[in-house]
C-alpha cells in the first residue's frame, strides 16, 4: 500500500476512494491496485461476518450428500457459470489431492432446449422451478446463486424446492433480497459491487465443496 499516491491511501485504515471520470488521470496501474485491494477487503469482511453461515451451508450439503441425495444449482449470467463450475467440482473432483466417488450434482443452467422451451411456453421466471419439479426429491439440496437476491427465477426455484422437501442454500449479498426468506442456509457477501460478490461466491463455493469432501466423503 505504501506505493499508492496520496489520493488512493485510506485515512486510518478507511476505504480507498477514487473517481474514474473525464479529465481524470487514473492509470491502469491505479485500477489494478484499487480493484484487487477492494476484492481482498471484501473477502476479509466475508470471513469476519459469514464464517458460521458458510459452515452451516456446508453442513446442509454434506448431510444430503452423505445420505446419497443430489445437489441442484441455479443462477443467471455469471451465477449460471458459477453453478456449472461448482456442480462440476462435485461430480468430477475438487483437486487431485483427494480421490472419492462422484457426487450427484446437476446445474439447471445448461440445457438450452429445455430453458428456451420453458421460457417460451411458460415464462423465464419458471426455467429453474420447472426442473426442480421434475428432478427434485425430498432431502436433495438446491443451491441458488444470485448477487441481488431478487432474481425471479431463482426465487421461484427456491419456493418450489421448499414445497418438495428439498433443503435450500442461498449464495447472495447484502440482506439477501426476497430469496433469503426461502433459504435454510444463506451466505451473504458484504458488498454491493457485483464483480466482488461473484468473486466471493466462487471462493465460498470451493470451500463448500471441500466441506462436502471432509464431512461426507472421508477426506481427512
Amino acid at each position: 500500500m505504501s506505493g499508492l499516491s496520496p489520493r488512493f491511501r485510506g485515512d486510518a485504515g478507511g476505504p480507498i476512494r477514487y473517481r474514474l471520470g473525464r479529465g481524470g488521470h487514473v492509470t491502469p496501474e491505479d485500477v489494478v491496485v484499487q480493484r484487487l485491494t477492494e476484492s481482498a477487503r471484501t473477502k476479509e469482511r466475508l470471513l469476519e461476518t459469514q464464517q458460521a453461515a458458510i459452515v452451516s451451508a456446508g453442513r446442509v450439503l454434506a448431510e444430503a450428500v452423505g445420505a446419497g441425495k443430489k445437489v441442484l444449482w441455479c443462477g443467471n449470467g455469471g451465477s449460471a457459470a458459477d453453478s456449472q463450475h461448482l456442480s462440476t467440482e462435485l461430480v468430477v473432483r475438487l483437486s487431485g489431492e483427494f480421490e472419492r466417488p462422484a457426487v450427484a450434482s446437476l446445474a439447471l443452467t445448461t440445457d438450452t432446449s429445455l430453458l428456451t422451451a420453458c421460457a417460451n411456453d411458460y415464462s423465464f421466471a419458471q426455467i429453474f422451478a420447472r426442473q426442480v419439479e421434475a428432478l427434485g426429491q425430498p432431502g436433495d439440496v438446491l443451491v441458488g446463486i444470485t448477487t441481488s437476491g431478487n432474481s425471479p427465477n431463482v426465487l421461484a426455484a427456491l419456493e418450489e424446492a421448499g414445497r418438495r422437501g428439498l433443503k435450500r442454500v442461498l449464495l447472495s449479498a447484502g440482506e439477501g433480497g426476497a430469496c433469503v426468506a426461502h433459504a435454510d442456509a444463506a451466505v451473504l457477501v458484504p458488498s454491493a459491487v457485483t464483480s466482488h460478490i461473484q468473486e466471493c461466491h466462487i471462493a465460498v463455493g470451493h470451500v463448500l465443496c471441500e466441506l462436502v469432501e471432509r464431512l461426507a466423503c472421508g477426506r481427512g
